[in-house]
């Protein structure tokens, strides 16, 4: 299917639309002009508020299921922002708060597991007062 597009002069050949948007396969899209969100964040860039252009996918071969990724404009994308020192205080705060085990208080420097929030500590000692309960 051949539709008019932004990022070309003239008609561009597509595989139809998904949501709006012109669908383009995997490896079809022209690399200088178009890039996924991670695309342009590994370029320093960000989408400065445009909404995508495209859709791109593709087709996983051993599960056959099929992902979507959204494109835009290299062109209207801004540099991203720097870190000030107040977002890096916030990010050191919320990583900090990640490792607190809520058992005991205390800090045990890594992230403890989200779906305990225990230290490995208080988990094994968790386990064994509940196992003991049990017998």
């Amino acid at each position: 299917m051949k539709a008019l597009v932004c990022w070309a002069d003239g008609v561009q050949f597509t595989r139809g639309t998904h949501e709006g948007l012109p669908l383009l396969s995997y490896r079809c899209a022209p690399r200088d002009k178009l890039a996924t969100y991670r695309q342009l964040r590994a370029m320093g860039l960000r989408p400065n508020g445009s909404d995508p252009v495209a859709v791109l996918y593709g087709r996983h071969n051993r599960s056959g299921k099929t992902w979507f990724a959204s494109l835009y404009l290299i062109a209207n994308a801004a540099p991203v922002r720097p870190m000030t020192p107040a977002k890096w205080t916030a990010l050191a705060k919320a990583n900090l708060a990640r490792r607190i085990c809520q058992t005991c208080g205390k800090d045990p420097l890594y992230v403890v597991p989200t779906s305990t929030h225990q230290c490995w500590k208080c988990f094994e000692l968790n386990e064994n007062t509940e196992m003991a309960e049990a017998s």
